[in-house]
């Protein structure tokens, strides 16, 4: 609370130089000597005595599999584009990291989650992995062919489930009681799909299992619609208090609170916002049936997630394919059951037949929320839907899109329509959302869909490419109502650059779309890029 350091993440990433014990012993003696009232300068020499400066806990770690110019250049036409693809590939030698085995030896003295693969990182603050940020590194490690890192990454995963029964938030154990958006069966199979290696699939699958089950029973609600249950699913947290890593930000925030009860209730609605992926957003608000108010308003709890249940749906479908190929008829048979049960439930309760597109569900006032969030689109990019219907679920999506008038954004687009002061809102634009719309359009085989597909990703890949030319870096999110431009430093922490998932995003959509693609008539200097 005396902001010791600017970003209340630092100190709980810091290593402890002695035993908890004696740490805590020698802060109480000091605490006496101080007559109960530390001054920051008191506390910053404790803090230098008995800690150890964040990112002790790594080695250097250069990635054996990396290569200068891997196969993914041939698919681009545009040489500015290859030569700048060339670059993005080398970030990964910045963002590689390994973790020392003294955490492994002396877990009591680290937060971090000991990993015995090395990992590459999203980078900046966020020195450790992260969920689903990881589903698009390992995408893009792929592109670049660096096989052995994304399968040891996968595996971190897979000993996480082993030790946790869940993949964590995040690689600290301050992000163990909650996840994040489960990404790890359709990294599997991105894995597999990239190498063929189906007996890492077999050797893996109970692990599968298990992280599926807690979202199948940790996250479930239950919707009555029309005289029948639907089962759903929906972010939560399972920790009592403010977040380690926010702890002064939380309990400022929570300041106007009055009770214990309440405050308990804010923080387990910001931890379940962040097990979402994203914290904050306008996105969370319940005020009065509407997406107003501030972060005091924030119910995650309470919003059934389009995204989130398309994802449910895509981690059954995966698993049921994993085990038909094993020619286990039984479990396959299970797993495609419940994935026809998740579109049933995802058509009946999150469908709009008016409005023309999925939408989240308020449990609190029993409705849908018509609000536009490029996650809406969500189902058609894991095709959580009903297949003989779709033409006709295209054209209404078209006709929402066109109608919430968000393809008129030069920089791609937009996370949210409001602008509420949190990074997750108006105007930043994040890339595992361009991502999932781009995905979701061209995943229909639509002429019309696959086309707007098509220019999302040139406007997001010529955004990227500007900021690049500008600044150098990867940025973790950028303006949608500009073009090469880093995203506002709204929110908790500053812009980070890295960036592991902008890496990867760039990099598959430069595969899919780079040899159309053309830096000819985009200017640096303005910025603009063009229309075609």
């Amino acid at each position: 609370m005396f902001e010791v350091f600017n970003d209340s993440k630092t100190f709980v990433d810091m290593k402890m130089k002695y035993l908890p014990n004696e740490t805590e012993v020698s802060f109480n003696k000091k605490m006496s000597d101080w007559n109960y009232k530390p001054t920051k300068d008191l506390l910053t020499e404790f803090v230098n005595e008995y800690f150890v400066k964040e990112d002790s806990e790594f080695e250097k770690w250069i990635p054996t599999d990396w290569i200068r110019e891997p196969k993914v250049l041939n698919s681009i036409k545009d040489e500015k584009l290859k030569n700048w693809t060339i670059e993005i590939n080398a970030i990964w030698l910045n963002l590689g990291r390994k973790i020392k085995d003294d955490v492994r030896l002396h877990p009591e003295s680290y937060s971090i989650i000991y990993l015995p693969n090395p990992i590459i990182i999203p980078g900046g603050r966020f020195r450790e992995v992260y969920y689903w940020d990881s589903f698009w590194i390992i995408r893009g490690l792929l592109i670049c062919e660096m096989h052995t890192t994304a399968k040891g990454m996968i595996s971190n995963y897979i000993s996480m489930v082993k030790t946790f029964g869940h993949v964590p938030n995040g690689g600290r154990i301050y992000y163990s009681k909650r996840s994040q958006p489960p990404m790890l069966i359709p990294m599997v199979k991105s894995y597999l799909d990239s190498t063929n290696d189906m007996q890492f699939v077999i050797d893996n699958i109970n692990e599968l299992e298990v992280e599926f089950k807690y979202w199948l029973t940790q996250h479930n609600v239950t919707i009555h619609k029309n005289g029948k249950h639907y089962t759903l699913a929906v972010y939560k947290d399972e920790s009592i208090g403010p977040r380690p890593e926010s702890y002064r930000e939380d309990i400022t925030n929570a300041q106007s609170l009055t009770t214990e009860s309440e405050r308990e209730s804010f923080y387990s609605e910001l931890k379940a916002a962040a097990e979402s992926g994203w914290d904050f957003s306008s996105r969370w608000y319940i005020l009065n049936g509407t997406n107003k108010g501030n972060l005091l308003n924030t119910k995650t709890r309470s919003i059934i997630p389009v995204e989130l249940n398309s994802i449910v749906y895509w981690n059954a479908k995966i698993l049921s394919d994993f085990y038909r190929e094993m020619n286990n008829t039984v479990k396959a048979s299970i797993y495609e059951k419940i994935s026809l049960q998740w579109i049933d439930a995802v058509t009946a309760v999150l469908w709009d037949e008016e409005v023309g597109s999925w939408l989240d569900f308020d449990l609190i006032n029993n409705v849908k929320r018509n609000f536009f969030y490029p996650t809406n689109l969500s189902p058609l990019w894991t095709e959580c839907y009903a297949k003989n219907n779709t033409n006709y679920l295209v054209t209404k999506i078209l006709q929402y899109l066109n109608n919430a008038k968000i393809l008129n954004y030069v920089g791609g687009i937009p996370t949210t329509l409001r602008e509420s002061g949190q990074q997750w809102d108006f105007p930043n634009a994040w890339a595992p959302l361009q991502y999932i719309t781009v995905m979701a359009l061209d995943n229909t085989g639509h002429r019309d869909a696959k086309i707007l597909a098509s220019k999302i990703a040139s406007k997001w890949i010529c955004n990227n490419y500007l900021a690049f030319k500008r600044e150098n870096e990867m940025f973790e999110k950028y303006l949608v109502n500009a073009t090469g431009k880093a995203g506002l430093s709204n929110g908790e922490y500053p812009i980070q650059t890295g960036f592991g998932w902008t890496n990867g995003v760039i990099l598959e959509l430069l595969q899919k779309y780079g040899f159309t693609a053309s830096s000819e008539k985009w200017n640096i200097t303005t910025p603009i890029c063009s229309d075609d």
